[in-house]
């Protein structure tokens, strides 16, 4: 029997410490949110501020958050469930989606500081990185005012993947075009090359306004209208067609702009149709456990007479 070497031992386990809470459930990325938030030291009440870009089973949500030591604080946020505000009714979960509520947040977060008018942010959706240098600083806006610089948030992903073509680069470029300085790259937009270290914007732009979601409809509707009839039921039904989506953002794009101030909740009125059980007693719970066994001890008896 060859030797093997214990190396987790009783020692091992007795200065073993057991990860936090989130980041056991795969929540929170402790590393990097401590460099997140580490604040400098002789700056007294500066806050890092956070772009906090989080993707749900329906939405996308984007937040300006800043930490305390009592918990974090949101100063601004956005969520694509108000895109039907602003015409967009469908496919509130894609790239294109995402680059409306990064463009969103930033819009109403410079409403919200009085910077709005400052710095517009672009109005052109090139795809191409914007960024300006002033003396050693580079911001990643048009210009820079020389009363009152651009409100600068970094971008946090949580525990995502970074990839290249990720939607959460979808949010940034929507906040940066939005006016918020965010500082980035082109290297994890669609359209970057890694080997041949090129960058084409086009396809980046092609990205925003919805030109992979067209192409796939078009291409499904040639080959296989019944699963394009499933898929894009929602579409289909809002009369929208993949010719007409770049137009449809271009119109949502002009719309947030426009307003991007919260809408008024005054005329929300809660669904109150379900109505949860009531909880059982004790003697309600042991009566139907009994219930239970005396149905499945009849069962068995049942069987063994066969």
């Amino acid at each position: 029997m060859a030797f093997v070497k214990v190396q987790k031992s009783k020692a091992y386990y007795k200065r073993f410490q057991v990860k936090y809470r989130r980041r056991r459930e795969g929540k929170t990325d402790y590393r990097q949110r401590k460099r997140l938030c580490c604040q400098a030291k002789n700056k007294y009440q500066s806050p890092k501020y956070r772009l906090v870009v989080r993707f749900t089973n329906r939405q996308v949500i984007c937040q300006i958050a800043y930490s305390l030591i009592d918990g974090d604080r949101i100063l601004c946020a956005a969520s694509s469930n108000e895109l039907p505000r602003y015409g967009l009714k469908v496919g509130l979960k894609n790239y294109a989606a995402s680059y409306c509520t990064g463009l969103l947040c930033a819009r109403r977060l410079l409403q919200k500081v009085g910077l709005d008018d400052v710095y517009e942010g672009n109005d052109e959706v090139d795809g191409n990185v914007v960024s300006t240098t002033v003396g050693k600083t580079t911001y990643y806006v048009d210009q820079v005012d020389e009363d009152r610089r651009p409100f600068r948030a970094l971008l946090d992903v949580g525990c995502r993947t970074t990839s290249t073509g990720c939607r959460i680069f979808g949010a940034l470029k929507g906040a940066a075009d939005g006016g918020l300085d965010v500082p980035h790259s082109e290297k994890r937009f669609p359209g970057y090359d890694r080997d041949s270290k090129e960058y084409d914007a086009d396809q980046h732009r092609e990205r925003i306004f919805g030109g992979h979601v067209g192409e796939y409809m078009q291409y499904l509707e040639e080959e296989d209208n019944t699963k394009y009839q499933q898929q894009f039921a929602g579409y289909i039904a809002e009369d929208v067609e993949a010719d007409g989506l770049e137009e449809m953002y271009e119109g949502v794009h002009e719309k947030i702009r426009e307003d991007p101030s919260p809408s008024e909740r005054g005329d929300f009125v809660p669904d109150r149709s379900y109505k949860r059980r009531a909880k059982k007693t004790l003697e309600q719970y042991r009566a139907d456990v009994k219930a239970k066994k005396d149905a499945k001890i009849a069962e068995l008896e049942a069987d063994d007479d066969e």
